[in-house]
């Protein structure tokens, strides 16, 4: 209820997606929330989209490129099919728990040169 209530009068939405194993499988799998919510925001007229791969310390091994490049490309194929650009689509690995990325550019994550998108 109040994910509608709240996306039903955003600009932007932020998909927060977990980094560790079994967590993003879950949230990514036929009846996850990370689909129920991109498809919510979609639906409800949301037109621009970020996601934050998170918990990217809890990743095997610790702020792993593969896992966060493995997460991207599948959130991607799915947010293509409901009709998102991904493209368009700024990815952000992060650690909300140690605060990567958050604010500062992550020393845990060299490999992570800033997020680009296409612009109409």
């Amino acid at each position: 209820k109040n994910m509608i209530t709240g996306t039903s009068q955003a600009d932007c939405a932020v998909l927060i997606v977990a980094a560790g194993t079994g967590e993003f499988e879950a949230g990514i799998s036929k009846n996850g929330q990370t689909r129920e919510h991109a498809l919510l925001a979609f639906t409800l007229g949301v037109k621009q989209l970020i996601v934050g791969v998170n918990k990217m310390d809890s990743s095997e091994p610790p702020y792993s490129e593969a896992r966060y490049e493995e997460i991207k490309k599948e959130v991607s194929s799915y947010i293509k099919k409901i009709g998102y650009n991904p493209a368009a689509v700024a990815f952000v690995p992060i650690s909300g728990w140690h605060g990567d990325n958050m604010l500062d550019a992550s020393t845990n994550m060299p490999w992570f040169k800033g997020w680009k998108i296409e612009r109409k």
